[in-house]
């Protein structure tokens, strides 16, 4: 039998253990800091008169997964997603949990194209939307319905005030 050795840890050990705690702590907590007000909104408003408040998705990443992993969105809510040009700009609903309603709008606030209820993707294969037929700058996402309730046509004026 071979006598054991207790195992000791190294101040170097010990170093990278401390930093590696604090690190996740840091991560979790802005987490859970973090709230969905602290993100820059637009107020779309539409002909009827009813506005939303639309979280803008103008990175790279808020671009990729947009409302991705959400349970759901308040009422009056959506997302708008600012494309750095105008084009024939295409989205999916990968790891989307709710279905939304897509409008595309070209730069003068026009709408361009409409989806309604394109359903949540929890995996791929996940289907494109889009492209529409004529550019667009921007596109807002709504929870599946807002295009029934508001009737929106190709070629409808929006409103885009920043909400200060």
């Amino acid at each position: 039998m071979e006598p054991s050795i207790p195992l000791k840890s190294s101040p170097k050990h010990s170093r990278v253990a401390v930093l590696l705690a604090l690190s996740l702590l840091l991560i979790v907590g802005s987490l859970f800091l973090t709230n969905w007000n602290d993100t820059d909104t637009i107020i779309v408003t539409f002909p009827s008169g009813t506005e939303i408040d639309a979280e803008v998705a103008d990175t790279p990443e808020k671009l990729l997964f947009g409302l991705a992993f959400r349970e759901g969105l308040p009422p009056n809510s959506g997302m708008l997603y600012i494309f750095e040009t105008s084009d024939r700009h295409r989205l999916r609903t990968k790891g989307f949990k709710i279905p939304v309603d897509m409008i595309w709008v070209d730069e003068s606030r026009h709408v361009v194209h409409l989806v309604e209820s394109a359903d949540p993707c929890p995996r791929d294969p996940c289907p494109w939307y889009g492209p529409p037929s004529e550019k667009a700058r921007y596109v807002i996402q709504t929870a599946a319905g807002f295009l029934k309730q508001e009737r929106l046509a190709p070629g409808t004026e929006l409103k885009f005030t920043l909400r200060l």
